[in-house]
């Protein structure tokens, strides 16, 4: 969790500085006042482009640099046990990203040994009709809150895979430096894979075990690819020339999707209606929290986008008792009077900007 966050010319905010409350920030304003930009102010303290997937050079203010502000932007905080993270970038290379812990130089990865944060924005409302791609990148946040290490995997099967698809199109392709590649990525795939599994299988078993669940309820399963590494390199090998024609792997990780159906309409998500798929992801979010709460043994910071505009009274009192204690919750709204509901006992930080 936070206990300081200072944002330095990040998209709207010259400079913000907010000490938040262990259970709830409340950030309320008209549209435009920069209540989504603290979100992903936030969402940038994890391992990847943030909440929006914006390009860095996006971020930064755009009159930082005639103000002195050098042109770059800062994001720091203080993590509840003391630890100071911070990222940014400079000026001098606006797309690229820098992370520091406790003042030294960091890789990005680094961050999720820290803390956990999931976000949940209204762009995400129809995840389950989006292409396949959408739900993995969900699937690994929602993994990468659990295992630390999933990006550092993610990363360089990645790499290993741009590096194979390079060999693949040259005229000759080096025979000796593809089953290398292979070998990589087959050792970071099958280590993606495994978390991957791992998580849909513990989150399904806590959605089951859900009592009375206020929300529908999902279930999860992981479709694709599935073995170990030797046999992910043997079919990465068997696979160079229909690859090299398609101009990209067709085997591997990379390839799965996350599927999740209405358990008590007994249909796939994607048939649910609008409201109803919003409801089985925060659904989905608020389990994965409590069992990230527990395997990790501390809180997660929870990013919620205009989560209670469209829900009724009940219902939004409903959504608040289920946040609190689950972790920092983070959420805006354009009206105070849409958190009128939040718990008496829970502690709050309400910001107007």
């Amino acid at each position: 969790m936070l206990s300081r966050l200072v944002l330095t010319d990040f998209r709207n905010h010259a400079a913000l500085t907010i000490a938040p409350a262990a259970d709830f920030v409340v950030l309320t304003g008209a549209n435009g006042a920069g209540k989504t930009n603290v979100l992903e102010a936030v969402s940038l303290l994890a391992p990847g482009r943030g909440l929006r997937r914006a390009a860095l050079s996006d971020m930064a203010r755009e009159d930082g640099a005639r103000e002195g502000g050098g042109g770059g932007f800062g994001v720091a905080a203080t993590l509840d046990d003391g630890v100071e993270v911070a990222t940014g970038t400079l000026a001098s290379a606006p797309d690229r990203r820098v992370v520091r812990v406790n003042g030294a130089a960091a890789p990005a990865a680094a961050l999720a040994e820290r803390s956990a944060i999931l976000w949940l924005t209204p762009a995400m409302d129809r995840l389950f009709v989006e292409p396949a791609g959408e739900r993995r990148r969900f699937l690994d946040r929602l993994t990468l809150a659990l295992v630390p290490s999933h990006a550092t995997h993610a990363a360089r099967y990645e790499a290993a895979m741009r590096d194979r698809n390079r060999v693949l199109a040259e005229p000759h392709p080096d025979a000796d430096w593809l089953a290398a590649l292979e070998v990589q990525m087959a050792r970071h795939g099958t280590a993606l894979d495994a978390g991957r599994r791992d998580t849909v299988a513990a989150l399904d078993a806590a959605l089951a075990a859900t009592p009375a669940p206020d929300l529908p309820r999902a279930a999860l399963a992981l479709d694709g690819w599935a073995g170990d590494a030797p046999a992910l390199a043997a079919a990465l090998a068997a696979s160079r020339m229909r690859d090299a024609a398609a101009g990209r792997t067709l085997v591997g990780p990379h390839r799965v999707d996350l599927v999740v159906r209405h358990v008590e309409k007994a249909r796939g998500a994607a048939l649910a209606s609008t409201g109803e798929q919003k409801a089985l992801l925060l659904g989905i979010v608020l389990a994965h929290a409590a069992l990230v709460a527990d395997r990790r043994g501390r809180r997660p910071v929870l990013l919620l986008d205009e989560v209670a505009a469209h829900l009724d009274p009940v219902r939004r009192a409903a959504l608040f008792r289920r946040l609190a204690g689950l972790g920092q919750v983070w959420v805006t709204g354009t009206e105070a009077a849409l958190f009128d509901a939040l718990p008496d006992d829970a502690a709050v930080t309400a910001i107007a900007l």
